[in-house]
């Protein structure tokens, strides 16, 4: 059997559609490592063999018959445990839904199948998406393929850790406070989180529902715009989503950046930085000014305000959809799942409106602020570097929570706020662990993000790094 660990979500595509090799050859390839590697970094929930070599069968048949080819034709793909396949399980990290056999797909997946994905199964998440390190009481914690004594980020640890050990080549994954952007920063892969309401949430359990967002992890940028594309369509009949027509991501990504205007905020965003985060940072934002990028120095807004809206939005959500559970089955929730939604039966509705009522009022104050002179926003996807699993584990339930509060300083607001964001690998530490920056763009500008991302990649080669694997348990 081939390998393809060097090839990208876009050069599996490419390589399918001149013939290099099949859908089925891949797909076997693919399969192979989910269940060996991918068991073994506890990446998986769920591998759907039988139907996926069935579908990339039928895929290369249709493919020698001469059909016009999709965009995904034939790609190995796996999407995190909270997107609904029909008739098969989805437990959402949980032990309360094991069992669950939805009866419809989630309509990103229906996009993905209409542009020719071979789906091979359902990745690990933290419990009911409620983890920034990828923690599960339930299932245990997903292991870094970096290093498997370190975080991999969640709460879609299975997608971050399945595109870095290259076990597939892109995967769905969600973010409600960074949590596409924490496993693609902790496991050294792409990722973005896009604008709120650009993607169909139709059929993908919730957290927080206005800030609930889904969208892709892959190797480079090129590969999150080919799969941002094709998820990104309208879907009428989810109130969320907007009626805004998809884009086709890939066709801005050139490499030329002269003159776009790069905002940097001193303030908040590189206050209490890790030095090789900070050094990370710098580096970055060189490269990208010899592309010709300008780099603008911004102001900040009332971040702690900010942050206290987005708490108050997020629990009461959180607890709106567990409250039934938390009553009936608490003995099946993991604790700090328990903790961290507590607080939403604590606030009143009248505080919960309020939350949402400040929210445009927020948006225009960090519009007039960081993005008063600038296109993108450059920040830290994470303030300190990877953890170790044990440091993030030991102690008492406070002591954790704690320790952990911090891996969301960048990210969360993001979410409120309802910016497009994605982190980009942009270096290692000196224990060998990935490093990342964040881009933030105004609504609907994923496109620059992108782009920005893309010139970065074509001078920088951080995000083809490989970490070695153990094919048995590390």
């Amino acid at each position: 059997m081939a390998n393809f660990e060097d090839l990208d979500l876009v050069g599996v595509a490419q390589g399918i559609a001149t013939k290099k090799f099949s859908s089925h050859e891949i797909t076997a390839w693919s399969l192979n490592r989910l269940e060996t590697i991918g068991r073994n970094y506890n990446a998986v929930f769920r591998i759907d063999h039988d139907q996926a070599l069935a579908r990339s069968k039928q895929l290369d048949e249709q493919q020698a018959k001469g059909q016009k080819l999709a965009p995904l034709h034939g790609v190995p793909l796996a999407h995190k445990d909270l997107l609904e396949v029909a008739g098969l399980e989805m437990h959402v990290g949980s032990k309360i839904l094991r069992g669950n056999i939805p009866t419809n797909n989630a309509w990103v997946i229906n996009t993905l199948e209409a542009a020719g994905q071979v789906n091979l199964g359902a990745l690990h998440m933290a419990e009911f998406a409620m983890s920034p390190t990828g923690f599960n009481a339930h299932y245990g914690h997903g292991l870094n393929p970096w290093n498997p004594a370190y975080a991999c980020g969640g709460s879609s640890s299975g997608s971050g850790i399945a595109v870095a050990a290259r076990l597939i080549f892109g995967s769905l994954g969600s973010d409600t406070g960074g949590s596409i952007r924490h496993p693609a920063a902790m496991c050294g892969v792409t990722g973005i989180k896009p604008t709120a309401g650009r993607v169909s949430f139709e059929g993908v359990f919730p957290l927080s529902h206005t800030l609930d967002c889904v969208g892709p992890l892959a190797q480079t940028a090129r590969d999150c715009a080919r799969l941002l594309t094709h998820i990104s369509q309208p879907n009428a009949n989810d109130p969320w989503c907007t009626l805004r027509a998809n884009e086709d991501y890939e066709t801005t990504l050139d490499g030329n950046i002269k003159g776009l205007r790069i905002g940097v905020p001193q303030a908040y965003y590189r206050e209490n930085l890790d030095a090789e985060v900070a050094a990370a940072l710098h580096t970055s934002l060189e490269v990208l000014k010899a592309r010709g990028a300008l780099l603008i120095d911004v102001q900040v807004p009332d971040m702690a305000k900010i942050h206290e809206m987005t708490a108050i939005v997020l629990t009461v959500e959180a607890a709106t959809v567990h409250h039934r559970w938390m009553s009936a089955r608490r003995d099946d929730y993991g604790s700090q799942v328990l903790a961290r939604t507590a607080a939403g039966f604590t606030h009143s509705g009248i505080t919960y409106r309020e939350a949402l009522d400040a929210r445009q009022a927020l948006i225009q104050s960090y519009l007039d602020t960081c993005f008063a002179n600038c296109d993108v926003v450059h920040i830290p996807t994470l303030m300190v570097q990877t953890p170790s699993i044990a440091s993030t584990t030991t102690g008492t339930l406070d002591e954790v929570l704690q320790s952990i509060s911090g891996f969301t300083y960048a990210n969360r607001a993001i979410n409120y706020l309802g910016f497009p964001s994605m982190s980009v690998p942009a270096g290692q530490s000196s224990s060998k662990m990935p490093l990342a920056f964040q881009l933030v763009g105004r609504h609907f500008e994923e496109a620059k993000l992108l782009k920005v991302a893309n010139a970065f990649q074509r001078d920088t080669s951080w995000h083809r790094l490989q970490p070695t694997l153990s094919k048995t348990s590390p």
